[in-house]
């Protein structure tokens, strides 16, 4: 059988039901803050997202427009020089 030692010893070791509780809340909180940190991680994704395909149609413009110039410049007789 166990006596008030045995007892005592065993409360020191085990886990409360407190103890358990506030456990069970700081994972409750710790959840809460991934979740946070899971969506602002997909709006960042989105964001990037949208800026690589604004960045690929300004550089599909910028081609037309430097090959326009080129066009120009040949038939005008332009010559364009790198300085």
């Amino acid at each position: 059988m166990l006596n008030d030692q045995d007892i005592n010893k065993l409360t020191t070791v085990l886990a409360s039901k407190k103890d358990v509780e506030e456990i069970k809340s700081d994972l409750g909180d710790l959840k809460e803050l991934v979740q946070g940190l899971i969506i602002s991680n997909d709006s960042i994704a989105k964001s990037i997202s949208d800026l690589r395909l604004e960045y690929a149609a300004i550089s599909t413009q910028l081609s037309r427009h430097d090959r326009w110039i080129k066009q120009i410049a040949e038939k005008v007789g332009l010559n364009l020089a790198m300085e």
